[in-house]
């Protein structure tokens, strides 16, 4: 036998990091929304000039889960092919822009800052564009897997900005929860 694993054993090899990756991105993902109290409830975005382009709230509760899926199957792929020249920078490529993915949302729904959110997710698409050539030249269906994400961030880059023109005192618009108002 000339063969380490068979094709089976390799699917489920790749199956078992697919098991941890998505559910992990998942969670985490939807955790640092919730922890920032992001979406239509939170008082502050709800007292923000939206512009036209802002899809209600249930858009943004549907494309994200489906993204972070997206992004566990595609870091799954990378994460089983051992060996693979140019993986290590791949994945540590892949994390940082994850990091700065998670954090948008505290920076932008919880602290308020609009503008600064919008370089944030202007690195996090660039970033991304940096992964997917990395991720594609190790497995190119874990390339593919991130364009929708990048159509999205591309959106959301938009949509950002929109909103920072269209709201130049959005910082104090309305007092976070962790500020206090004594007299």
């Amino acid at each position: 036998m000339s063969e380490i694993a068979t094709p089976g054993q390799l699917r489920m090899s790749y199956l078992r990091w697919a098991l941890v990756t998505v559910p992990a991105i998942v969670m985490i993902g939807s955790l640092s929304g919730l922890l920032s109290n992001s979406g239509y409830a939170n008082r502050w975005f709800a007292a923000l000039d939206l512009p036209a382009i802002t899809p209600p709230g249930w858009v943004f509760g549907t494309v994200w889960p489906i993204l972070y899926v997206c992004l566990g199957l595609s870091l799954a792929m990378i994460l089983h092919a051992r060996g693979a020249q140019g993986r290590g920078f791949a994945l540590l490529l892949f994390f940082v822009q994850l990091i700065a993915n998670f954090a948008w949302s505290p920076l932008f729904f919880g602290l308020h800052q609009v503008t600064t959110a919008l370089y944030l997710i202007i690195f996090i698409l660039m970033l991304t564009v940096a992964v997917t050539f990395a991720f594609a030249s190790i497995r190119k269906a874990a390339a593919w897997l991130l364009v929708p994400y990048m159509a999205w961030l591309c959106f959301a880059a938009i949509l950002n900005f929109q909103i920072d023109q269209r709201n130049p005192d959005a910082e104090t618009l309305v007092p976070s929860a962790a500020s206090t108002q004594i007299r």
